[in-house]
């Protein structure tokens, strides 16, 4: 499954937590990884088993972690996980109408958490607009 770049992360609510976390953001984004990897597989090993009340917490703490940095796509899915999962243990039910979400979250989580670390990392490549190859401006380097 691919998902867009341009919509997977709000960019503008990426770089207000940037902001907000300051020295702390990249280890902060980390966290993320190392929390977002356990919840991952813990929903996944959740809906293998048909325990919904597995699925609760590692769902909550996926989509809380998801929307400070921005990946609504990935928080609004871990949400649907959560209240599906929240009405089975209800219910006394199976998780059985999750499946469609769990199957694309780790693909979703994945590519999110890619395209936040590429922007996080301080080596990253950044070009300014014109960039290399551009022709000048009047009066420019290189102009007399």
């Amino acid at each position: 499954m691919s998902f867009e770049g341009s919509t997977l992360v709000d960019w503008a609510a990426f770089s207000r937590a940037r902001a907000e976390l300051g020295a702390g953001f990249v280890r902060i984004l980390g966290y993320f990884r190392e929390d977002g990897v356990k919840s991952v597989a813990a929903i996944e090993d959740a809906m293998r088993s048909g325990n919904a009340t597995a699925m609760v917490i590692p769902a909550h703490t996926l989509k809380g972690e998801a929307r400070q940095f921005g990946a609504e796509p990935l928080a609004d899915m871990a949400e649907r996980i959560e209240v599906i999962a929240r009405d089975c243990v209800e219910s006394r039910d199976t998780p059985d109408q999750a499946i469609e979400d769990i199957v694309a979250l780790r693909p979703m989580f994945e590519q999110t958490l890619a395209l936040l670390e590429r922007e996080a990392n301080p080596l990253a490549e950044r070009r300014p607009a014109g960039g290399f190859g551009r022709r000048a401006s009047p009066g420019g380097f290189g102009r007399a």
